[in-house]
């Protein structure tokens, strides 16, 4: 009987290890595509490759992990949202407020910055590997918080 036990509770350990949970919110994931507005939301992890979110308020939303290949975010508000750990490779963010962002590990390879806000962004261990930004604060040394911990 012990050992049925332990081998019930073995597998059932292996199989919760093995299968990715899916922490973001699939309501708050369409209420984004659907109307561009999801202040707050939780997106964490979320799959939005080649999201169009132009001109999208994702204020205080929780982006963490979140996968924004190649998304357009052009006007996008992401003021005091969590990006810890985000992939925003080749991310179009023109006139985007990224303000009081935590932008900890956020991947920019490739992206396009033009003209972003990033006032009091914690900017550490991020990837610019060929990314292109112009009159942003990240490009040159603004009014943002760089730790290096």
């Amino acid at each position: 009987m012990r050992l049925k036990f332990a081998i019930t509770s073995t597998l059932l350990a292996l199989m919760c290890m093995t299968i990715p949970a899916a922490a973001e919110n699939p309501a708050h994931v369409r209420q984004l595509l659907e109307t561009y507005f999801c202040q707050g939301c939780d997106l964490s992890g979320a799959d939005l490759t080649q999201a169009h979110l132009i001109g999208g308020d994702l204020r205080n939303a929780n982006l963490r992990g979140a996968i924004l290949v190649e998304a357009n975010l052009e006007g996008a508000d992401l003021t005091g949202a969590d990006l810890t750990g985000a992939n925003l490779s080749s991310a179009f963010l023109t006139n985007s407020c990224l303000n009081d962002t935590n932008l900890t590990g956020v991947n920019f390879s490739k992206s396009i910055m033009y003209h972003a806000e990033a006032d009091n962004a914690l900017i550490r261990n991020v990837t610019l590997t060929d990314a292109e930004i112009y009159e942003t604060p990240i490009s040159i040394g603004g009014p943002i918080i760089i730790d290096e911990e």
